[in-house]
């Protein structure tokens, strides 16, 4: 918490749950994606994998929430020393993730409820997740999904940066970024 004392070793590493919580929300949204590009590959599973995809969005949501109130309640460990321009686009990176997780399943979500023909998303069989109170509306429905994937799309770029940059701070600048948030390599 920020009032709490802390070590220069639990300064300079994020705690387990913001850990826990990075990687489980990185490897839903890569395999939620992954779902969606190969998907048509496979016609025969395309309706079952589209279920997954829709439960894997609501589980991105939930734990996108956790994720949020876990940041706002605990202090990150300071970014290590990088010229202004680096630090800014860091910003806009972490930023923009956070809007986007909360974002993209929101839109998926007002997609299937502004859907003329509801298809109900179950949440990997154990219950039924409730359509939100908007307007039946195909174009309303395309609206929604056009947003959700246009971000979605984003993402990939986002993906791409944030893990290309953590490689250069790590790697060529030597800042042993990724001790921060690989389990196996904590410097504890």
């Amino acid at each position: 918490m920020h009032g709490q004392a802390e070590s220069p070793a639990a300064r300079s590493t994020y705690s387990r749950v913001a850990i826990w919580l990075h990687w489980s929300i990185g490897l839903l949204v890569i395999l939620n994606i992954a779902i969606v590009l190969v998907r048509e590959n496979f016609e025969a599973l395309s309706r079952t994998m589209m279920g997954w995809h829709k439960a894997i969005g609501i589980l991105v949501l939930a734990l996108s929430l956790v994720r949020i109130v876990w940041r706002l309640t605990h202090r990150p460990p300071p970014l290590p020393p990088m010229a202004a321009w680096e630090k800014g686009l860091s910003h806009l990176v972490h930023f923009l993730f956070y809007l986007f997780i909360i974002a993209i399943p929101l839109s998926g979500w007002l997609w299937m409820s502004a859907a003329e023909t509801h298809r109900p998303i179950s949440f990997f069989g154990l219950f039924i997740v409730p359509m939100l109170p908007v307007e039946q509306s195909k174009a309303l429905a395309e609206s929604f999904g056009e947003a959700h994937e246009i971000m979605g799309l984003a993402t990939i770029g986002l993906i791409i940066l944030h893990v290309a940059g953590a490689l250069k701070h790590h790697f060529v600048d030597g800042t042993n970024l990724l001790e921060r948030m690989i389990p196996g390599l904590r410097n504890r």
